[in-house]
């Protein structure tokens, strides 16, 4: 009989070690984490772009946008994180912000007297979209993640989610 219930015992440890409801060990392609949404203009009441991914995100992944705010004199591209604001003397207001689902993502503008907005904020503006994978209490770079703030340099980003940033995919 004890060799019975030791027979159990051991059949019972190896069904029941085997069950999981965790999906922690499924491999992502990490390939196109980065994207880029050119020649962006924006309207009179602030419409901008709306554009799908090729998949849907996780539940966990965060979107980042960032805007090409700019050249530094090394030649390195400025990006600005989204949202990001602007005061006018003239009583202009806006943000640059975004919205995005698991399914697709929008850019707009948002403010007061958006149709004052000088036309190189306006026309031709460049974004940059990175998902991080992920990122939730118990997400693969969980452990990497802790403030808000940290998200703000777009080169600390790429470097630190280890995310390859060299073949960005166009989206427009």
């Amino acid at each position: 009989m004890k060799k019975m219930v030791t027979l159990l015992a051991v059949v019972g440890l190896f069904v029941f070690s085997g069950c999981s409801d965790d999906d922690k060990d499924e491999i992502f392609d990490t390939t196109n984490y980065v994207f880029e949404v050119n020649k962006v203009d924006f309207g009179n009441n602030g419409e901008g772009i709306t554009g799908r991914f090729d998949y849907a995100l996780l539940p966990k992944d965060v979107l980042l946008v960032y805007r090409l705010g700019g050249v530094a004199p090394n030649g390195r591209d400025i990006w600005v994180q989204l949202p990001e604001a602007h005061y006018y003397d003239n009583g202009t207001i806006f943000n640059y912000k975004f919205d995005f689902t698991q399914d697709d993502f929008k850019i707009y503008l948002d403010g007061l007297g958006l149709n004052n907005i000088p036309n190189d904020m306006r026309y031709n503006q460049t974004f940059r979209i990175v998902i991080v994978p992920e990122v939730g209490s118990t997400g693969v770079y969980a452990k990497k993640a802790n403030t808000k703030n940290e998200y703000s340099d777009y080169y600390e980003v790429i470097r630190k989610y280890n995310l390859n940033d060299s073949n960005v995919k166009t989206l427009n």
